[in-house]
This record gives C-alpha cells, sequence and structure tokens, in this order.
C-alpha cells in the first residue's frame, strides 16, 4: 500500500495514517473475496477508518469498491460471494463471521447503490422499516423528527408512496432509513450515482452535517471530486487492491489523481481517460 505524495505539513512531514486523526473504529486487513468459488474480486484490501471521519473509497467500475462494503455489511452471500481471507475488526470485534441483521445491531448499516426503497410503502413507512432491529415497541418518533430536520423535503412527502418520488428524494429516504438504526458507521454505495449536479452537491452536504453530529462515514464514489471534498481521508482501488491512500488534501493535490480520477491535468484543463494512451504505465503507484 502507497501513500499520497503530500506531507500534512512542512517539506519533509510524514504523510498523514489514518491513526494520526483519531481512534481506529475499523480495520480491514488482507481482505480476500472471491464470487462464486471462481473470481477473486478482492485480493489483499487493508485499510483503515477512524472514529467520528469521512473515509472516501474511490475508483473505476470494477475496482472491488461496492464488494468491499458488502464485506463490511455481511451481504456477501446473497451475491454468491465468500471472504476467503483477512480480517475485519470493529470498535475491537471481529466481525467476520456476522450476518447483516447482527452487523446492524452492533452499529454498521449499508445505504446500497440504487437506493432500493421499498416503493409501495410511504416515505415514513420506510423510513420506520429502518428501526426493524430496534427492541419492540421502541418510540422512534424523536428519530423521525431528527431525519425530517436532516432532510425536510421528506417530510412534505412522508405520506407519498416512494415509486412515486424523484431520485434524488428516494436516494434522501434511503439515507434517512439507514439513520433510523442509529448508526455508528454508516456506509454510502454511489450516492450521487444518477443525480444532477446540484442534488449531488445538496446530499454531500447533509453528508457531512450526519458525521458531523457523531456518526462516522464511509463513502464508496467515482465522483472524486465531491467525495473528496467532505473526506477527511481517502483510498484509491483498483484491480481489487488499494493502490493510493492519503489524506483528503493529499489526495487532491496529486497529479495522477487529478488526471485520472478528477479529469484535470496540472493546469485545469479537462482530460478524458481515452486521451491518456500511457495510463497504465503512467501510474507511479502501480
Amino acid at each position: 500500500m502507497t501513500q499520497a505524495d503530500a506531507p500534512s505539513s512542512g517539506p519533509h512531514s510524514a504523510p498523514v495514517r489514518p491513526s494520526d486523526l483519531g481512534e481506529l473504529q475499523l480495520e480491514v486487513n488482507n481482505l480476500e473475496v472471491v464470487y462464486h468459488d471462481i473470481v477473486q474480486v478482492l485480493r489483499g484490501v487493508s485499510f483503515a477508518v477512524p472514529r467520528g471521519k469521512v473515509v472516501a473509497l474511490l475508483g473505476t467500475n470494477g475496482a472491488g469498491k461496492t464488494t468491499t462494503l458488502r464485506a463490511l455489511s455481511g451481504l456477501l452471500k446473497p451475491e454468491n460471494g465468500s471472504l476467503q481471507g483477512g480480517t475485519i475488526t470493529f470498535e475491537g470485534r471481529r466481525t467476520n463471521a456476522l450476518g447483516g441483521r447482527a452487523l446492524v445491531k452492533l452499529g454498521i448499516v449499508s445505504v446500497p447503490e440504487g437506493r432500493r426503497v421499498f416503493k409501495h410503502l410511504t416515505v415514513e413507512e420506510n423510513l420506520r422499516v429502518g428501526s426493524i432491529t430496534r427492541p419492540a415497541g421502541t418510540d422512534v418518533r424523536a428519530e423521525l423528527q431528527g431525519i425530517y430536520e436532516i432532510f425536510p423535503r421528506l417530510y412534505d412527502l412522508r405520506q407519498r408512496q416512494a415509486g412515486y418520488t424523484s431520485g434524488g428524494e428516494q436516494q434522501m429516504l434511503a439515507i434517512g432509513r439507514a439513520l433510523m438504526a442509529r448508526p455508528k458507521l454508516l456506509l454510502l454505495d454511489e450516492p450521487s450515482l444518477g443525480l444532477a449536479p446540484l442534488l449531488v452537491r445538496d446530499i454531500f452536504e447533509r453528508i457531512r452535517a450526519i458525521n458531523a453530529a457523531g456518526t462516522t462515514v464511509v463513502v464508496v464514489e467515482q465522483n472524486a471530486n465531491v467525495a473528496l471534498s467532505i473526506a477527511d481521508y481517502g483510498y484509491i482501488m483498483e484491480g481489487g487492491r488499494i493502490v493510493l491512500e492519503g489524506s483528503a488534501a493529499a489526495l487532491r493535490d496529486n497529479p495522477d489523481v487529478k488526471e485520472f480520477y478528477m479529469g484535470t491535468t496540472g493546469g485545469g484543463e479537462r482530460k478524458s481517460f481515452r486521451e491518456v494512451k500511457a495510463y497504465k504505465r503512467r501510474r507511479r503507484w502501480m
């Protein structure tokens, strides 16, 4: 694993490490995942998430980002995937063998790619589904009020069927539903997918507010610009491996990240992958 080439202060300072940002809440070591007993997708993935911070997992399609989140949230089995090696430790406890429901009770809650709201239920019924792991009879009115304060639009739509809401509203709903479970660690898979730029900015501002209220966040994104704008630390994945890591500021300043993941050269000129014929040869971190 390599560090982003950006010092924390001064020309000779050591790069920032996750442990420099606080107590590590989640530690992943040498994770290997195989689908259908044949296809290896993760090849020794290791990373750490400091408590109370936002960590971005970046990379192109097929890099292994979604598989990583599935491993963390216990959702590999429904996709015919399995952990073949490595460890996942959350707040000092090994969680490799735990299923999705048990992990939600521990405080690890995932918002999958594509929202996946219950379209035939109302917005408020969807939110209440998020509290299903709470003890029977729990009064969730305070949590509902909190969600409506974060996403006022959901309050306006609370009696509407979720299937008749927009993509941005469904993304708000999916995040709100996850928050009803009182997560300690919130896993977000491509929250910007399919949304207009203004909605993307709005969603990410609210993610940052959720984090500021005390929830640790891991966000998987292809949109490096927006993810690094709210992240404290980031990792770049390619081919099922972590190939680069560093503080968000270091990654934003890294010339390779600018060129290959943020679409700009050092002078700010837009540049596509198609124009970069020597892409694989020039990736210094490989």
